[in-house]
């Protein structure tokens, strides 16, 4: 019975796949002053504005503690502030500021083109094909639509970029 080579197990291709794509997304992001952790809030609110930071945390499994600094982060720089929650007064809502906005759709075209140099060697149906592939493994493996693990940082880690 032969063994398989490495580079040939899906679960060392991924690895190694995850550790370049991270890398070069904090790279892509730099120049605007965030980390994907940043782009990932600021999508949600992009899509969900005025949610509290638990219902910030929630969708994005987010520790509350990481996410209060995440968001005084982004309130200290003007892309978010907070108001009273219209509907718990015990809450405070967090609204993307025109700053906010801006920055996500500086921080959207660099992802989008650095997917696209990513997924460069395959065509259009190819690229569509492997991103249905990759979104069944995450299903299967209980991640469908949960937000990359880097987001569920300890909350005794720095947040800074």
């Amino acid at each position: 019975m032969g063994s398989q080579p490495l580079f040939e197990h899906p679960a060392c291709l991924i690895t190694q796949l995850d550790v370049h794509v991270q890398e070069q997304l904090i790279a892509q992001l730099a120049p605007l002053g965030i980390h994907p952790r940043h782009f990932g809030v600021l999508s949600l609110l992009i899509e969900q504005d005025g949610l509290s930071q638990h219902q910030l945390s929630a969708p994005l499994s987010v520790h509350r503690n990481v996410m209060v600094g995440l968001v005084d982060d982004m309130e200290r720089r003007g892309l978010v502030d907070r108001q009273p929650h219209p509907t718990d007064r015990r809450a405070h809502a967090v609204r993307l500021l025109p700053a906010g906005r801006q920055l996500h759709a500086e921080a959207e075209a660099l992802v989008s083109e650095f997917e696209a140099k990513l997924l460069g060697g395959l065509d259009a149906a190819e690229a569509r094909a492997f991103t249905s592939l990759l979104m069944r493994v995450c299903e299967n493996a209980g991640l469908y639509h949960d937000i990359h693990p880097g987001l569920r940082a300890s909350s005794g880690e720095s947040l800074s970029v």
